[in-house]
């Protein structure tokens, strides 16, 4: 089984070179068969150009000059991969990368998962080293998100998911979100495909300060959810 980890890129200059070489030892260690696609988002930072540098032949780079926002950069990423499973998460690598084998695991045991979604929800360390506003901002919005949508994931908006080649072409040929909604259309896509999807316990391991403005982009992706909602009736 091969693995693709697809990672969105904007702007990640300060972190890409520590972030190269955890993965490619990792992925090295853990698989024989993998690639690894970092989703240039429009980077003016010159950290496109460290990975191209990079001495890892499984390791690429794909992407176009305009940014346009970190769902048009996971699409990209993820329609650009050949592997069996395709695995995205964020370049900091928020939830490590144990992740990344464990997810692996879970479509190896079983054959009937079509997409593996993290959680920070399921145990109690999960929202660990957040500030008490940033965890309940969190945690009341993906309510509010799950509630709208009528699914039961208890973390949609959590950024590390996975996904059978199969499903994720299926999904993500059809998305057209290129903000942070998209998490929210994925999953709308995918549970309207009926795929069987699978929650994982993840834990923030790695902490840096949130791209996300609460009041802006909470704004906009309500705005998002609700025309996806409308264009994805059934």
């Amino acid at each position: 089984m091969k693995i693709s980890l697809c990672i969105p890129m904007y702007n990640e200059n300060s972190i890409i070179n520590d972030t190269l070489k955890a993965v490619s030892d990792y992925m090295e260690a853990n698989f024989a068969d993998y690639e690894v696609i970092f989703s240039d988002d429009g980077s003016t930072d010159g950290c496109r150009a460290a990975v191209e540098a990079f001495p890892n032949e499984r390791i690429r780079v794909v992407g176009y000059e305009k940014n346009r926002g970190k769902g048009a950069a996971i699409r990209h990423g993820v329609l650009s991969a050949e592997g069996d499973v395709i695995i995205f998460t964020d370049c900091d690598l928020a939830y490590g990368l144990d992740v990344v084998k464990s997810a692996a695991e879970l479509f190896s045991d079983d054959p009937a998962t079509d997409a593996v979604i993290g959680s920070r929800n399921l145990t109690d360390d999960g929202y660990e080293g957040y500030t008490f506003i940033r965890k309940l901002a969190s945690k009341a919005y993906i309510k509010c998100l799950a509630m709208a949508a009528g699914f039961k994931l208890s973390d949609s908006q959590c950024g590390f998911k996975g996904f059978r080649r199969e499903t994720a072409h299926a999904v993500f040929t059809t998305c057209e979100v290129d903000g942070f909604a998209f998490d929210f259309e994925v999953l709308i896509k995918a549970n309207a495909l009926g795929a069987k999807i699978v929650e994982m316990p993840v834990k923030v391991v790695n902490h840096r300060d949130s791209k996300v403005s609460v009041l802006k982009d909470s704004i906009k992706m309500l705005r998002d959810v609700r025309e996806i909602k409308m264009k994805n009736k059934a």
